[in-house]
């Protein structure tokens, strides 16, 4: 059985886990940031092989495709939209157990018909393929639509 001190050192453990918001992400000259040198990061505006990963392309209006992009994240446990500007989407999405916060950044290039995205870990240097994984599913529900 945990002792009151010990309950009380994993509650602020688990607190902690979400870590404070980065000063790492947003639009630089319309583009997303490079991805750091851990692996716990994927973008499709990175030129690393370790955290590459290809654009969803969509067919229709912007417009339809942010529908659908709204519903599909939406509909993922865990995912709270922080903001929504013009091309730009920041999602937050929170792992029920430890409470890790992983960012999400979503940006429209209407000209080319892609979504491009940047998702990270806000704290430690692996995530086990996670981003990767919740990236794949985010466009497989997409070109199910």
């Amino acid at each position: 059985m945990l002792k009151i001190g010990g309950a009380i050192v994993l509650c602020m453990f688990l607190a902690c886990c979400s870590g404070t918001k980065p000063s790492t992400w947003g639009l630089t000259d319309g583009r997303l940031l490079p991805c750091p040198r851990s692996p716990n990061c994927v973008s499709t505006q990175d030129q690393s092989e370790r955290h590459r990963i290809e654009p969803i392309r969509y067919t229709g209006t912007k417009e339809k495709a942010q529908q659908a992009l709204f519903r599909v994240v939406g509909g993922m446990p865990g995912a709270v939209i922080v903001s929504q500007e013009g091309d730009y989407l920041h999602v937050e999405f929170t792992s029920r157990i430890f409470r890790f916060v992983d960012d999400v950044e979503f940006i429209f290039d209407d000209g080319n018909k892609l979504i491009h995205f940047r998702s990270a870990s806000r704290l430690g240097y692996s995530d086990l393929g996670v981003n990767r994984k919740r990236m794949e599913e985010i466009r497989r529900q997409l070109s199910s639509d």
